[in-house]
């Protein structure tokens, strides 16, 4: 039981850290943007930052469901396993999102984006 207990609170602290830290839907694009468009792209840090940054998302809102299956409680999204992103449909969903809301973190774009394409119920 103390073995759980302090597994919930190093999964909080690092839940509040990252939260702290998250790269909002703006800051995705506007280093999206200035990445060449070519085979060298895999090569440029930015691009493995935002590689990084999405994968992490996903894992994020994956956790969330799982946890939500859990605890007996209707999780906000009900992804496959396996789900494909192309760097193409991560750009042109979020730059569909609307100007004012691009502070929202990419975690929470995810999270929108999967609720919306794979809702539950």
């Amino acid at each position: 039981m103390k073995t759980r207990s302090i597994a919930a609170g190093v999964l909080a602290l690092s839940l509040f850290a990252g939260a702290a830290n998250a790269m909002t839907v703006q800051e995705f694009l506007t280093t999206a943007n200035a990445i060449p468009q070519n085979p060298t792209a895999l090569l440029r840090s930015d691009t493995r930052r935002l590689m990084a940054e999405f994968r992490g998302a996903v894992r994020t809102v994956r956790a969330e469901q799982t946890q939500a299956k859990a605890a007996g409680r209707q999780s906000a999204t009900c992804m496959p396993y396996s789900v494909g992103f192309s760097p193409n449909a991560v750009l042109a969903r979020f730059n569909a999102v609307p100007q004012s809301r691009r502070n929202i973190s990419v975690t929470q774009a995810v999270r929108e984006w999967m609720a919306h394409d794979f809702p539950c119920g």
